[in-house]
């Protein structure tokens, strides 16, 4: 079988990697560079905390399980950051919402604990929350962060040695469908690659592949804003959150920020900028709560659009209309993307289906 894969982000990558151990011929078909879309750009936290619905966070628990047993598969998994994520709770409102959830979570079988502000402050040192009369602290310990572009490019390095064509720099513009089944794709610089099958794994461009628009997915993409401090002298070890602001170490002695108010302050057409006022504000929110940092500016931002499907959950699965035409798309493609990727060359090569997925198939938006 010969199988073209378009994108190279932390999904299509994975999806490259199974396809090619399945036994197809794979051609990856990246525009940019390898992770150089929204996953370079992600906040990366592998977890199923508050997705509803079940069958949607049961999707996201069986992504966290297959994040860790590629330690099985790799003699190193340098990508993979096991630490377990925290997040608490200072106000009456707060504490409430946070407990709710919680119990949700852990009616799912989901791990998770409370946890005393003597075990938050083992566990993470250099917060300070004598400003919190009372808190409400919630501790996931199976949830994890990762390097997307590490962990893609661990994928690609993965496929090409076992027999899979790399093309970089080459952006799919037509798809080649011939007696209602698709045969290809047409390359930006006028070539034309023949396959069997086309997995369309373009995460937030997946909406623009071809120029028949009767075969796209509809996507309602959302504005992302990191910021990003510089190596500073803190022992942060878990993605922090609480209703004002999250954070998570990113390597190098560096912390990634953000919160869902400042993403509202920024669009696609912002220049981003270290000095934009929800950058500062964000440096701002976490210096409050780790003293140490408090006169340290940031030292960068990024601005991305998630490739969210219109009605917010996962859009896997053949698309409608024409044969050999495979879809890959996804909010929490992060957290997914192992499983996902096994579980779409399981059906593409081996037609195994997989029930977990029945719905989030791409027909529902082709009724």
């Amino acid at each position: 079988m010969k199988a073209i894969v378009i994108g190279g982000g932390v999904v299509g990558s994975a999806v490259a990697f199974r396809l090619t151990e399945a036994g197809a011929k794979v051609t990856l078909i990246e525009a940019n560079r390898i992770g150089g879309g929204t996953s370079g750009m992600s906040y990366a936290w592998v977890n199923s905390n508050h997705k509803p619905p079940r069958n949607y966070h049961d999707l996201n628990v069986a992504g966290m399980k297959a994040h860790a047993s590629l330690k099985q598969e790799f003699d190193e998994t340098p990508w993979y950051h096991p630490s377990g994520g925290i997040e608490w709770a200072g106000t009456e409102e707060d504490r409430t919402a946070l407990k709710t959830k919680a119990e949700q979570v852990k009616a799912w079988g989901y791990t998770n604990e409370f946890i005393s502000r003597k075990e938050l402050a083992e566990l993470e040192p250099d917060l300070d929350l004598d400003r919190f009369d009372e808190l409400t602290i919630s501790y996931c310990r199976e949830e994890a962060w990762i390097d997307p572009v590490v962990y893609a490019n661990a994928m690609v390095k993965r496929a090409v040695k076992g027999g899979a064509r790399l093309l970089i720099g080459l952006k799919v513009v037509d798809m080649l469908v011939r007696n209602g089944a698709v045969k290809g794709v047409k390359t930006s610089d006028g070539a034309v690659h023949e396959a069997d099958v086309v997995v369309n794994c373009a995460g937030r461009w997946a909406d623009t592949v071809g120029e028949d628009t009767q075969l796209r997915v509809p996507l309602a993409p959302t504005i992302g804003f990191l910021v990003f401090t510089p190596p500073v002298a803190t022992s942060v070890a878990h993605p922090i959150r609480n209703s004002n602001v999250q954070f998570r170490p990113d390597g190098a002695g560096r912390l990634m920020m953000r919160a869902g108010d400042l993403d509202k302050q920024v669009t696609l057409d912002t220049t981003p900028s270290p000095t934009l006022a929800p950058a500062l504000e964000a440096m701002r929110r976490v210096a409050e709560l780790i003293p140490s940092l408090k006169g340290v500016a940031p030292e960068a931002a990024r601005i991305t659009a998630r490739p969210i499907p219109e009605d917010g959950l996962s859009a896997v699965g053949p698309v409608p209309r024409v044969a050999n035409y495979f879809l890959v798309v996804s909010h929490s493609g992060v957290t997914l993307s192992p499983h996902l990727a096994r579980a779409a060359a399981d059906e593409i090569v081996h037609g195994k289906i997989h029930p977990e997925l029945n719905d989030f198939r791409p027909s529902r938006f082709f009724n």
